[in-house]
Formats: C-alpha cells, structure tokens, sequence
C-alpha cells in the first residue's frame, strides 16, 4: 500500500496538522491539496519553497518571476482570509531539505502537495515521500494540474500515444473530468511561532522600472484569473475559431500565465466552455459551438505537453524521432543575436521578436512563425530557441515549450515537415494581413504602404524613400535568402538520412555500435566567457577550442552576449566584416566530426538596438530601447472591445508621423520516479522513424496553442 493510499484512513483523526507544499497551484479554489487538508479537520500549514538552482539551466527569466512574487502575494492574501496565520516561504537549495525542516518546526504529521509531470519534480517528489515517510509523516499528492493523470490515458494495447489527435481523441471520449472544487471556508491555522519564514527576492532594483510595466498589462493571482476567465468566455471565444489566427488583435484568451502557474484550474475551463459549447449547440449558433471545439483542442494540447514529458522525460533536451540527432544544426551565434534583436531582414519575424523582449509576450501564431524561421531558415538548434522562450515568456512553460519546438524542429511523428519552409512573407499576409502589427513593433517601416509592409525589399525605390526606409541602414536586408535557405536545408536533410543510414547499417551488421543514442553523450556546457540573463551559478571553464561549422548535436544555448556590456560605441555589429575566425562559437568537448561550411556573411549592413543582458542591463531596458527602435517614449495601452482580461500588454507607439493609429494593442496516485519507470520502460527510449506510420505524419498540422 502506497504512503496515499495509507494515509485516507487518518485524514480525519484528531491531532492531525498538514503541511500543504504549494508550487505550481497558487490558488484556494479547486486545489485538491488544500481541500484535503481542509477536509482533515486539523490544522493547516500553507508552505511555498523557492529553490530555483534545482532548476539548473531553466532559471526562470525576469518576468516570470515577477508574476510568481505578485502570485504569491495574492496567495498570502487569500490565506490569510481564510484563516490562516500567513504562506510560510523558504529560500533554499534543496526543497526537500527545507520541507523536513518546516516539517519538524510545525509539528507536522501530514505533508499534502499536487503533482507535477516533469522529470526533476518526479524525482524530487519521490524523495520528498521517501524522507518524509521514513520520518513517520505521511505524505499525500494529488491531480490539479491535468484534466486525466498521464498513466490513465493509453491506446488499445495499454501503451502512451505518440500523437496528439489520438490522444485527444482518447481524452475526450473518457468520462468528464471532476467538478472543479470550491474554495475551503475556513483553514484553522497552526502554530508557527518556531517556523520562521524567509524574505524572497525576485527581482533587484535594476529590474523594478521594466517590471512596473507589467504591472500596468497585467494582473497576477487566482482571483484576477477567474475574471480573465470570466471576460474571455463572456466575450472573444464565441468568435475564437474566426480570429484566433490574427496577430493584429486581441483574439486569444491571455490564460496561459494563469494555467503555468495555476492560479486557474484547468478542470474549470474545460467545464465551462464545455457549458458554453452545450448552450451555443442548442441554440443552432454552429461558429461558437466550432470556437468551443478549437479552444478546447489548445487546452487539449497543453495536456499533451505534460504526457509527452511524463513518457519521454528527456523531450525538452533531445528530438523525439531518432534520426533527428543527426541533423546538422548550424551553430552560429551571430544568426542568434540577430534573430533576437529582431534584425533579421522580414518584418513580421522581427516585429515578434522585439515584442517578445519589450512585454515577455507573444501570439501563438507569431510563436509559430519565429521559432519555425530560426529552425528551418537560419537551421539554429531548436534548443537554443527553447531556453531564449523561456528566458523571456511572461507564460514560460517548459513542457508546452518543449513540445512547440519539437513539433516545429520535425521531432514529433505527427510535427511539421522539417523540409518545409514557411515563407514569413505569405505568413504575414495572413496572421496580419493589414500590417499593423508590424507597424506597431516596427516603426521605421510604419509608413510603408501595405502592399510592401511584409517584403520591403521589393519596394520600388520611390516608395522607399518616400517612407523613409533604406535597406541595410534604418533597416537590414534579409539576413538569409529563402532560396538560399532552402538549398541549405535540402544539404542537411540529405547529410542527416546518409548519417542514420551508415549507423543503422553499422548496428545491424553488428560490427560496431553506431554512434548510438544522443543520450549517451554529454550535453555541452555554456561558453566560459558568456553567461545566460538567468544563470546564477559560475559556469564551469572549457578546454575545447573554438570551432565554427555545424555539430551533429544539438547545442547549449549561448549568452545572450556579454558583447552587449560593451562600450556604447560597441553595439553596432558590422556583419559584413565578421570573419569566421572572430566569430564567437560554442565550443564542444564532444567527439564528432564538425561539417565545416563556407564563411556566412550577413547582408543587413548595422545591426542597431542590442538586447540588454544580465541586470545591470535591465535598468536601461526602457531607454536604449526606444533609443534603438526610434520610438516616442509614451507608453499606449492598446485599445480593444474586450477589456475585463486582467489587463492589455503595453507597446511602443509608433511615430505620429506614421499617420496611423493603434487601434489593437483530487485523485490522488503515486508518481513516484520509480513506480513511474516500471510503468514506463520506455521512456528513455527515442522513436524510430520506421516504427511512424508515413501517412499519420501528416494528419495533424495546426499545433497552435492558445496563449
């Protein structure tokens, strides 16, 4: 019998006091955890431990952090509504280490959490059962964070899907999940007088100017969250299937910071669109009833996103599909920069780019477009796009990231064609076909007719010069040719199936091992002389020289440069001039032969407007922004007709002299690691190609989600 399973026969016995573990579940209401506790008729010790280093790489960036310290205010305020005395908070290394303590201090004999699916919370929480429960406490978790715990959905043969429309398919022909719970009435409060509680600091001063802006766009906590819930169902979703595509407007639900930080349920959003859904249905009103459909199939695939993680721990680190190791991904850094810096020649990739750094937001179809342009037109390993999504996302979510980039990189069965390229063009004629989206985050294309506003570079000269563009100056050319781009790709693809070929062939006639799983090999370090906005440890010096070329790896993510500390006459970037040898590199201490390719020059003349890294930088985020983009130093918050969503994300205003306006702006189960690796044997194994049915590769082709 399970440490849960034990432990329902005492919930309700005298003398009973609970420690309830919060982490990505501040809320009161339908938090299984807390109604638990509630339940027990004991005391109730709320705790929330800090412990980001666990995280290792994934340190969250600025913004989501300030939504976690404005999250937990919010939560320390409903507590203590309810009863309780206040959220005990610790700052630790180790959580495990600082539950035990709190634990001791409190007198507890209960410790209740709710599950999390990703492979370093499963580990942590079967050592946290196995401490805990070796010190007489026991220990309870609970399901909060999914419609249908991970382990309940299998195909015919008992087995985890490998794609999503099955998948979804299977999900919604199961029983509905449980009625959301209701908030507990009272909490009885339990002694902390010998439970002290730590100060935790989520952002410096550097930080407070930028993150006063977010403050003005949004509004964290459970509470906020159930009116943006509220607002969206009551006013876009009855059109979410028309225009849920436009990037130009206000057309998604903005919940997903909520559901990342559970401060929504999400039992409670499938209810009630699936309310709404029955009411449109028997009104005859076919456009909402579809709009409910797609809405749910977005929430559909944010639980696919923690399957996929519970099944194949390593999906936010290696491709799914076994051939795709072999893919020769360019490791470029200047390609990275500028991609990040919104410098890469095609407007609507560089208008989503400097949105994202300016508010940490972006629409899911403008997500879509960016990362599938830095994977397939500039062929930068996915991961590195990944880890820059979670630096700078206000709504960072590991798992829904990890599965965006898969599916766009070709690592999933059912993912986009790899050998496909979007042209950003065309793209942007359809997610914003009047170009207002581009002229907000990209002024000094603002005055450009629309006919231009997606392709400057075939602009007659005239209608440059009256709109006052020049190419490679006020703005770059296209870093990269989509023919060019294409040719490059089509080398990749046809050097990756040679690669996985000879090593099948090696493995099959048993002369060798191949090259093996990319598992076996050692994921490189970050540069010694670069370090991430949100490393806060050293990073550990390499012997390995310098190498430019391509790696059959996929790479740790670069710096965001600490190139940007530099002097201010140091920002500007000739890529005409980048020599291979100067050009910074990650260095590898892998042993694989590297594909050397011809010296790559950008045509895009100066690159202005470097990001800011690190916190010294933060400070000057306002200024040297504007300072680069050219645009007035007012803040407009976008207008929309929908305007009880917890607030609208602030942009630049273009110039007045643009002449246009800105109109948008609780079951409970045991998932330990171990009992979740004899479930799962194999997890740590990749799919192979030829085990993928060719024609259900492409049955499935709009991955988007809602943000």
């Amino acid at each position: 019998m399970s440490a849960s399973q034990s432990s329902m026969s005492g919930a309700g016995e005298a003398g009973v006091r609970t420690v309830v573990w919060f982490r990505r579940d501040l809320r009161v209401e339908d938090n299984p955890a807390l109604a638990a506790a509630a339940r027990a008729a004991g005391e109730v010790v709320p705790a929330y431990v800090w412990a980001p280093e666990e995280d290792g790489p994934y340190f969250p960036g600025r913004v989501s952090r300030w939504w976690l310290s404005q999250s937990l205010k919010h939560l320390d305020a409903s507590l203590r509504r309810l009863g309780a005395t206040c959220l005990v908070t610790r700052r630790s290394a180790d959580a495990v280490v600082a539950l035990l303590d709190i634990v001791r201090s409190t007198g507890a004999t209960h410790l209740f959490f709710n599950h999390l699916y990703d492979p370093l919370s499963l580990v942590r929480d079967h050592r946290v059962k196995e401490l805990l429960t070796a010190e007489g406490i026991t220990v309870r978790s609970f399901n909060s964070d999914l419609l249908y715990e991970p382990w309940e959905v299998l195909d015919d043969d008992g087995c985890p899907f490998t794609m999503f429309a099955p998948f979804w398919n299977r999900c919604l022909c199961m029983p509905d999940p449980a009625a959301p719970l209701l908030p507990p009435k009272k909490i009885n409060s339990g002694d902390l007088s010998r439970c002290s509680s730590d100060e935790l600091i989520f952002e410096d001063e550097s930080e407070r100017g930028s993150n006063a802006l977010l403050a003005r766009a949004w509004s964290p906590g459970w509470q906020n969250a159930d009116k943006a819930l509220t607002a969206f169902l009551n006013g876009p979703l009855i059109d979410y299937s028309v225009n849920r595509k436009k990037a130009d407007s206000a057309s998604t639900s903005l919940l997903s910071p909520y559901l990342h930080f559970g401060e929504l349920s999400v039992r409670k959003v499938f209810h009630q669109v699936r309310m709404k859904q029955l009411m449109w249905s028997n009104e005859g009103n076919h456009a909402g009833e579809e709009s409910c459909t797609w809405f749910l199939r977005s929430i559909g695939l944010r639980e696919y996103s923690r399957y996929l993680t519970f099944n194949h721990p390593c999906s936010h680190e290696k491709p799914l599909l076994s051939h795709l190791r072999f893919f020769p991904w360019v490791v470029n850094e200047v390609y990275f920069k500028v991609w990040r810096q919104g410098r890469t020649g095609y407007p609507l990739v560089d208008a989503g780019m400097r949105e994202l750094w300016a508010t940490g937001w972006l629409h899911d179809r403008i997500r879509v477009v960016v990362s599938s342009f830095f994977v397939k037109v500039l062929q930068l390993p996915w991961r590195w796009g990944m880890k820059y999504f979670w630096d700078t996302l206000l709504d960072a979510d590991l798992e829904s990231d990890a599965l965006g980039w898969q599916y766009i990189s070709g690592s999933l069965p059912d993912g986009r064609e790899l050998d496909r390229i979007d042209n950003p063009q065309f793209e942007g004629y359809k997610f914003d076909p009047h170009g207002e989206y581009v002229r907000r985050w990209l002024p000094e294309l603002a005055r450009l007719p629309t006919e231009w506003i997606h392709h400057p570079w075939d602009a007659p000269d005239s209608v440059l010069q009256a709109a006052g563009v020049e190419l490679g100056s006020n703005y770059p050319r296209p870093i990269v040719e989509l023919d060019e781009a294409n040719s490059r790709l089509q080398d990749a693809l046809s050097e990756m199936w040679e690669l996985e070929a000879a090593s099948r062939a090696a493995m099959e006639n048993g002369m060798e091992e191949g090259l093996g799983d990319s598992s076996d090999v050692a994921l490189i370090d970050f540069p010694q002389e670069l370090q991430m906005e949100v490393d806060r440890q050293p990073v550990r010096p390499t012997q390995t020289p310098m190498m430019a070329g391509r790696r059959r790896q996929d790479q740790m993510v670069p710096s965001l440069t600490s190139s940007f500390i530099r002097a201010e006459t140091e920002l500007t970037a000739d890529f005409d001039n980048i020599s291979e040898d100067s050009r910074p590199e990650v260095p590898s201490n892998m042993h694989l032969q590297p594909r050397m390719e011809r010296e790559e020059t950008v045509d895009g003349g100066t690159s202005n407007g470097a990001m800011m890294n690190g916190n010294h930088q933060q400070q000057n985020l306002q200024n040297n922004t504007r300072r680069v983009l050219g645009v007035a130093p007012s803040v407009s918050e976008a207008s929309s007709s929908w305007t009880g969503r917890g607030g609208i994300v602030p942009v630049w205003s273009p110039p007045a002299a643009s002449g246009h306006s800105d109109p948008y702006a609780a079951d409970e189960a045991d998932i330990s690691s171990r009992n979740y690796l004899d479930r799962h044997p194999q997890s740590h194994t990749m799919m192979n190609w030829s085990q993928v049915n060719s024609r259900s590769h492409c049955e499935t082709t709009g991955w988007e989600v809602d943000k």
